[in-house]
């Protein structure tokens, strides 16, 4: 990716030049419109606008206009850190419907059941703890991944230990919803990201020590960001966890606004070797659930991310090259988040529609609804392949209850076993499946 243009900056002389503009009424109606989308400068600038003016007098009354209605507010003494944001139309809209949301506890329980709910969360933590390790360097597929994962299977390489890694942090952060951040938790959540997945393990848990660490664009080998020098990252984190925790009246900013911002630091801040990404997205999630997001935990972002990894890095670019401008960073995230949450809804839709799919199976005396769905798999995947464990995991229910499932389709001739290299019996479809379906049915 090509490091965009940076932008005008404003100055006295400029300023000066664009004072007749300030009462033309098509400019400052170019001015409106343009602030609502809140472009950058390399897109604004090949858009159409009034004859009468520049495209870099427009951008520094854009400008002007912005910095008007900016909220301000700095992270720490340490220079870089005095950060701005506006709240775009765009964005309050955003806010409004995740506030309407987001909150309270996941709406298609009641209509799922309660192991359905489960089942859901469970896949959406592996969702999630797969996307955010593939956007650092994951090289598994998602259903190979989900399968380890199921089956609670020991990580093969570096890859899958990132997975596993990410699954297992991520159920810890609902634990820690009541607690304050602090140096200590950060540098755990960072330790149980990459345990056994760095190059030098005496890295893991730890901030880095030096400043030989650049972010780099994959495609190009452009240096994209510089990081704060190493001999700040006690202080400025220290100065982040303040930030975190203060609950003022006086400098409130909504909760989705901060969490996006505590994204954005992390990976500007870069206070580690490896493993940013992972630990800002942890910290993001840890946030939210923290004000009562309750929904944030059901919606994978990273899988979102991970589809527009290119707008991702720009969002970052953007906003350093723009005065440390977070509103862009916050839109993009708010997209993503939109993204996630419309995932979530159609998963609802699809999962009452599946409920009629399975009272075939359903009708069945002998078949339950744990067992339906397992016929429902095979039916899908005949060469589907399962241990009682992973059933166990999918299914959301003890180990005995997936045995007792599982050894009673056996019995009805719809399964077969196998034992593999571990000595784990591997169930899968029996050669008889439909007609012994067909008889029972």
């Amino acid at each position: 990716m090509k490091i965009p243009e940076a932008p005008p900056k404003l100055n006295d002389l400029s300023l000066q030049n664009i004072l007749p503009y300030l009462n033309d009424a098509e400019v400052n109606k170019a001015v409106k419109q343009f602030n609502i989308r809140y472009l950058y400068w390399s897109e604004f600038k090949h858009k159409p606008i009034p004859d009468s003016i520049t495209h870099e007098q427009l951008w520094l009354l854009l400008k002007v206009g912005r910095a008007l209605g900016a909220e301000q507010f700095k992270i720490s003494d340490v220079p870089g850190f005095q950060l701005t944001y506006n709240l775009t139309p765009y964005i309050q809209e955003k806010l409004h419907n995740f506030d309407l949301n987001l909150g309270g506890t996941f709406e298609g329980k009641h209509i799922m059941g309660e192991n359905d709910h489960q089942r859901y969360l469970i896949n959406s933590i592996m969702e999630e703890a797969i996307a955010s390790s593939q956007l650092e360097g994951a090289s598994t597929t998602r259903k190979e991944a989900k399968k380890m994962l199921r089956q609670e299977r020991r990580p093969r390489d570096r890859s899958e230990r990132m997975i596993v890694n990410n699954y297992n942090t991520i159920k810890k952060l609902s634990l820690m919803k009541y607690e304050k951040l602090t140096i200590e938790s950060i540098l755990d959540i960072h330790a149980s990201m990459t345990e056994n997945t760095l190059d030098d393990p005496s890295q893991v848990g730890v901030f880095r020590k030096s400043d030989d660490i650049y972010v780099i664009d994959n495609m190009t080998g452009e240096v994209i960001h510089t990081p704060l020098k190493h001999i700040h990252i006690s202080k400025v984190m220290q100065d982040f966890c303040d930030f975190v925790n203060k609950e003022s009246d006086d400098d409130f900013i909504h909760p989705i606004v901060k969490a996006n911002i505590l994204h954005f630091l992390i990976g500007y801040i870069h206070p580690f070797v490896d493993g940013n990404g992972r630990t800002a997205r942890a910290i993001f999630y840890w946030y939210l659930l923290s004000k009562k997001y309750g929904l944030i935990e059901y919606m994978s972002i990273s899988r979102m991310i991970k589809d527009t990894p290119a707008k991702y890095s720009k969002a970052y670019i953007y906003t350093e090259l723009d005065d440390n401008d977070v509103t862009y960073f916050i839109n993009y995230q708010l997209e993503t988040m939109d993204k996630a949450f419309n995932s979530l809804k159609e998963y609802i839709s699809m999962k009452i529609q599946e409920k009629d799919l399975l009272y075939d199976f359903k009708k069945i005396p002998q078949i339950n609804e744990r067992k339906s769905y397992i016929l429902k798999w095979l039916s899908e995947d005949p060469k589907m392949t399962f241990t009682i464990k992973e059933i166990e995991n999918r299914l959301s229910v003890v180990y005995q209850t997936a045995r007792n499932d599982i050894l009673d389709l056996e019995e009805l001739g719809l399964l077969k076993r196998n034992k593999s290299d571990k000595k784990k019996f591997v169930f899968y479809r029996s050669d008889e499946f439909n007609d012994v379906l067909k008889k029972l049915q």
